[in-house]
């Protein structure tokens, strides 16, 4: 087993294998099973339909070019505040790790949440409610994580792949099974022309506002593929291995998103994955017919227990690293000899638990979306002023598409947080609050800690 520099230090032992891991863990998770139906509704056209899943693709791996160039150039744990203090301050770079923090916990609750509820769905005659299903799955991973890292990295490693080959299995039955054929008893071919009824046949304006809509729902099923970015300072070679990670991890997730969508237009006709929640369900339905409820029920679960873990094991990185940088209370830079932020697992378990038990998923839904798009905001923010400011800064890697691909993210970033604000104002208000909430607490914190090196 390796050993760390000096007790009670992050270990620097990871992979490749464990960045493409954790980026298709905490990225895929039980949206890709309703996602497919919103976008189908929206667009109409199996052309559109793949040209959405590739345009998101894209967008994503621009985003992780720029990443890739930011967390080579400043390889410490604690993701998008890293960043944000390097370029803006003190001030910016607690705000940044405040709000990705508490997104964490938002989502991770959320997870968890809907793991309670899948399980008794599943397993109708258990004694206790999905909440404490819940309470009992965060509890099993933090206990997980507190084994150390080299646990975590393999139970990540463990559950990505698990997810990987049950979504490998449902796409190849899909493509094995005989296509849906439509009432005339045609089957509609891979890449059939626009439904005549859906937005595409209107064109101009509706194929615009539907295309708006189908992009948001896209790029948010992309949403979670900067994960490796909080491991920074855990990677054994992170010049070579975190670009790697984030672009590996993006090419992984597009590649079975996309395959997810081909097999669904092989089996199924376009009208009937737009009408549907969960056309995945729908699909296992023509398969596997009175199995399928369970077999979506236990895809689900596999989705989303990689999700809890990779949350679990970043979140804390993100208090580590704001405690590291004098920014946070310093009890919270402690590290146990294995390689885990003990005081900031605690936490983070703590807080996702009482929002599990007392939480308004609707609103937290709502805050942890606007707050996912303002971190991208800032990370491409300080790609842009660390380039201005610091050109003398090491550069392992660099952004190939920069300046372009980098503005391409930060206007799409900003255009997805002006529509948050329109579409979901209450909740964005309160997402606002938050932001607003960690200036007295910088003011607090900066009493408590030492002066940040």
């Amino acid at each position: 087993m390796s050993t760390p520099e000096k007790s009670g230090s992050l270990l620097q032992i990871l992979g490749v294998s464990f960045g493409i891991a954790g980026a298709v863990g905490g990225t895929i998770g039980a949206g890709i099973l309703r996602t497919p139906g919103l976008v189908a509704e929206q667009l109409g056209s199996a052309p559109l339909i793949v040209a959405a899943w590739v345009a998101g693709a894209l967008y994503a791996l621009l985003g992780a070019f720029a990443v890739a160039e930011l967390s080579t150039s400043l390889p410490r744990a604690g993701g998008w505040t890293v960043y944000a203090r390097r370029a803006l301050g003190d001030q910016a770079g607690f705000s940044v790790g405040w709000i990705d923090w508490v997104g964490h916990c938002a989502g991770l609750a959320w997870v968890a949440v809907t793991i309670g509820d899948y399980t008794i769905g599943l397993l109708p005659a258990l004694p206790v409610g999905s909440k404490v299903v819940a309470l009992l799955v965060l509890l099993a991973f933090a206990l997980i994580q507190r084994l150390g890292l080299e646990a975590g990295s393999l139970s990540q490693k463990i559950l990505s792949l698990g997810k990987a080959l049950a979504f490998l299995g449902l796409i190849t039955a899909c493509f094995l099974h005989a296509p849906v054929r439509e009432l005339a008893g045609v089957a509609e071919p891979l890449l059939e022309a626009a439904d005549p009824g859906g937005p595409a046949a209107g064109g101009g304006i509706s194929l615009g506002i539907g295309t708006v809509f189908a992009m948001q729902a896209v790029i948010t099923t992309y949403d979670g593929w900067h994960s490796p970015i909080y491991f920074a300072e855990e990677f054994a070679q992170p010049s070579q291995d975190l670009p790697r990670s984030l672009v590996g991890g993006v090419l992984s997730v597009a590649g079975l998103y996309l395959l997810v969508n081909l097999a669904l237009l092989r089996l199924l006709p376009v009208s009937r994955i737009a009408g549907s929640v969960l056309p995945l369900a729908d699909a296992a339905e023509v398969i596997f017919g009175a199995w399928s409820a369970q077999l979506i029920v236990v895809l689900a679960l596999i989705s989303s227990f990689g999700l809890v873990n990779a949350v679990v094991m970043g979140a804390p990185r993100i208090l580590y690293g704001l405690s590291r940088d004098g920014l946070f209370l310093p009890q919270f830079a402690a590290v146990s000899t294995s390689g885990t932020p003990v005081l900031g697992l605690a936490l983070t378990t703590a807080t996702a638990g009482l929002l599990v038990s007392f939480g308004d998923f609707t609103v937290l839904l709502g805050i942890a979306s606007f707050l996912y798009v303002l971190l991208y905001l800032s990370g491409i923010t300080a790609l842009l002023l660390l380039r201005w400011r610091e050109p003398e800064l090491e550069r392992p890697f660099r952004d190939p598409g920069y300046p372009l691909s980098a503005v391409i993210v930060w206007l799409g970033s900003l255009a997805f947080l002006i529509a948050a604000i329109r579409n979901d104002t209450a909740n964005s208000i309160w997402a606002l609050g938050l932001i607003l909430l960690s200036l007295p607490l910088h003011q607090l914190t900066r009493r408590l800690a030492p002066p940040p090196a």
